[in-house]
């Protein structure tokens, strides 16, 4: 009786909190029987007449409680192909500069002069396009998964083909836009799409949006939008076919294990094909990622594995069909694991070839999608590796007004090709399956998650489980959240990203703002977070107690400051500085006590600095830390940084001191809008090790790219090289 009545009562809860607000303003698009030429110009007759654009665009950021400062207008028509938009971005008088931090595409940041498009082309609330230009006429385009709640929800890895144009005036600028529907899903014959448009000005540090958004959201924020009608029902998006092949050439050199790999040709490709108005099959045939930038190292001072965020263009387009499955420290899936296996030669996790892959995501109604997802690692005998298949499936159900349950499947299986065909190894498979809840609130107060997930392997193993709860509350002073999550003794997702099992874990948080009515101060306030983790066998492991300071300036620079409170039990032993130094003993505990502190300079200024860093007390011990970017901005044609991070570790005997340094100069050189040169140069003192690695690209056509790269690790003492390599390669983008 009372497990019916708690199950009434969170079903009464759900439908409260998910009370549909819905609206009906908007803006109609213009059908057309004559292409438009992008040019900037704006001299076409549909944009030269006075009627039908959208203006009286709403102050995001410093308030939200009046119009913007600058006025913005837009006017949207189309085609049988094409979806144009013209917009003019007024002044408050003539001025001669903006602000682009380079001119390499996929531009962000507050800093950057520019406007941006929403598109939520099946109107869920939960997903999008967005497309931007800034004043120089640079690109950028992104998907939006999560309904945009978070930064993190916007991914502008996801590359495709668009016209467009911008004109600088003395009082304005111009931009002018052609998106071809064959780049877009959404469903054949919809009249009205949701679409929103912000504009970032960075004379007078504001953000302004087409659709009032309350400053505590985001702003690309999918649920703050209106409706873009079309007087004809829309024709069908087209076949989008893009053949995306390679060629490379490269060798390498390992003076660590004295294994030279000599200059040698390399083939392979990708092809993008959509299938019927909202799905997209993505294949890969030996992909090749030298060109992607290698990690920003940092000091490891935890005693749990690292994350780095998966940087291969090939897994990320619909990316949160996989990856938003479980939180950030309970992934049932992590991309980065495929590719990546063990040398059995020296116990070392390194690069291993994929053969090929095959990725399915998309829409299959207005309530479904689906991700599936099959990849094929190649066998190495000379370290021992097996290769494996690696295959995943996620399906997804849109439930009340913007929320979701989904299913995960994940497969991991040895299968040798160097044995004839696929030989499965007996055992050698590794296999989860999770359930998962996502919360969104029509009224976009409420977000919450619950999930659970199991995973399964050889052997008659108990407790292989993971469940977790939370649920959060944002308004515009306040904002609250619980979670509580359970990892147990075996769960073994090896595909996935959980640094630690055997724990359960309790989490509640609360702060609040206020919003000072005049000064140069835009927000500022209190929170406290507590975190306890514990196991049936040990007791209380872990706790981090802390009270933080907000502060937030009318100019986009941020501090913010923490007390706190953390103890720490050992379950194994560990050497605090990493260095080989003499470890803690297993069984033992501490308490200590330490102040943080991160803070932003204002990043629309030509010299910057985000730093973060801690004060106090460290195990048995005391450590001061700085982590922190120093970057100067020349113009739109360089950006200059150096990524510093130091540790002062003491210790009593028989731990010893410590003294960790790790330098990261950077030079980002953009001479054109189809030229760029990076160079990055790593020094890390923990893993005794410096790093360069440099890269030319050219753009030489639309999404298509030669790249030069140059890898070196070295010996700080004797600079020695560890190994080194060097690849040139060349891709084109091909629409059939």
């Amino acid at each position: 009786m009372k497990k019916h009545l708690c199950w009434a009562v969170f079903l009464v809860f759900l439908a409260f909190i998910h009370a549909n607000g819905q609206h009906i303003s908007g803006l109609t698009a213009v059908p057309i029987n004559h292409p438009i030429i992008i040019d900037g110009e704006l001299d076409e007759a549909v944009w030269l007449e006075q009627d039908g654009w959208a203006g009286d665009f709403h102050q995001f950021f410093p308030s939200d409680t009046s119009l913007a400062t600058v006025k913005t207008f837009i006017r949207v028509a189309y085609d049988s192909r094409f979806l144009y938009i013209a917009a003019v971005m007024y002044n408050r008088g003539p001025r001669e500069y903006y602000v682009s931090t380079s001119l390499r595409r996929d531009f962000r940041g507050n800093q950057n002069d520019g406007l941006s498009i929403l598109m939520d082309t099946f109107n869920d609330g939960t997903n999008a396009y967005l497309f931007g230009i800034n004043p120089f006429g640079v690109q950028r385009e992104a998907m939006i998964g999560n309904g945009g709640l978070q930064t993190t929800d916007l991914n502008l890895a996801w590359d495709n083909k668009w016209l467009s144009a911008a004109k600088i005036h003395e009082d304005r600028w111009v931009a002018e836009i052609a998106i071809p529907f064959s780049t877009l899903r959404y469903k054949e014959g919809a009249k009205s799409w949701n679409v929103n448009f912000y504009r970032i000005d960075s004379e007078y540090a504001e953000k302004s949006t087409w659709t009032h958004i309350p400053k505590n959201f985001n702003v690309t924020h999918v649920a703050f939008t209106q409706k873009l009608f079309f007087p004809e029902a829309l024709p069908k998006s087209g076949a989008n076919i893009a053949l995306i092949p390679y060629v490379a050439m490269g060798a390498s050199q390992n003076n660590l294990e004295n294994i030279a790999d000599p200059l040698r040709p390399t083939v392979g490709g990708d092809a993008k094909i959509g299938v019927g108005p909202a799905l997209n099959l993505d294949l890969t045939f030996n992909p090749d990622f030298s060109q992607v930038e290698v990690d920003e190292q940092v000091t490891n001072l935890d005693r749990f594995e690292i994350f780095f965020p998966e940087r291969r263009q090939f897994f990320l387009e619909n990316a949160d069909l996989f990856a938003d499955f479980g939180t950030d420290r309970i992934r049932p899936f992590f991309s980065r694991r495929i590719g990546v296996d063990r040398d059995e030669n020296t116990g070392q996790n390194v690069q291993n070839q994929i053969l090929y892959g095959a990725r399915l995501s998309g829409k299959l109604t207005d309530d479904w999608r689906i991700g599936t997802m099959n990849m094929q690692t190649a066998s190495d005998p000379l370290r021992g590796i097996v290769g494996k298949n690696f295959a995943v499936a996620a399906l997804q159900r849109k439930v009340f007004s913007r929320s979701n349950v989904g299913v995960m499947v994940v497969n991991r299986e040895s299968l040798d090709t160097q044995k004839g065909g696929l030989a499965m190894e007996n055992g050698a498979h590794n296999r989860l399956v999770g359930l998962d809840y996502n919360l969104y609130s029509a009224d976009n107060r409420w977000s919450g998650k619950f999930f659970y997930h199991k995973t399964y392997e050889d052997g008659d193993l108990s407790d292989t489980g993971t469940g977790h709860a939370q649920l959060a509350f944002l308004d515009t002073h306040f904002a609250a959240g619980l979670s509580y999550s359970y990892v147990g003794e075996n769960y073994n997702p090896v595909v996935g990203y959980t640094p630690r099992v055997d724990f359960q874990r309790i989490s509640p948080e609360m702060a609040y703002l206020f919003f000072p009515a005049s000064g140069r101060i835009n927000r500022h306030g209190p929170g406290v977070k507590t975190e306890i983790l514990w196991n049936e066998r040990l007791g209380i492991t872990d706790e981090l107690h802390s009270f933080l300071y907000l502060v937030r300036f009318h100019s986009h620079a941020e501090m913010t400051f923490t007390l706190n409170n953390q103890y720490t039990y050992l379950f194994f032993p560990f050497d605090p500085t990493r260095m080989g130094g003499e470890p803690l003993a297993e069984g033992t505990a501490y308490r200590t006590t330490f102040l943080g502190f991160d803070i932003r300079t204002n990043p629309i200024n030509a010299f910057s600095l985000r730093g973060v860093g801690q004060v106090g007390q460290y195990f048995n011990g005391s450590m001061e830390s700085f982590s922190g970017t120093l970057q100067w901005r020349i113009g739109y044609l360089a950006n200059l940084s150096m990524n510093v991070n130091y540790s002062r570790i003491r210790l009593p005997e028989p731990q010893r001191d410590a003294d960790l340094v790790l330098l990261g100069p950077r030079i980002d050189l953009t001479f054109t809008r189809d030229l760029f040169w990076t160079t990055f140069i790593q020094y890390n003192n923990q893993i005794d090790n410096i790093n360069v690695n440099t890269r030319l690209q050219w753009r030489y056509a639309p999404v298509s790219d030669l790249f030069m790269v140059y890898t070196d690790n070295y010996f700080p003492g004797t600079f020695a090289s560890k190994q080194r390599a060097v690849v040139m390669k060349l891709n084109y983008w091909l629409n059939l």
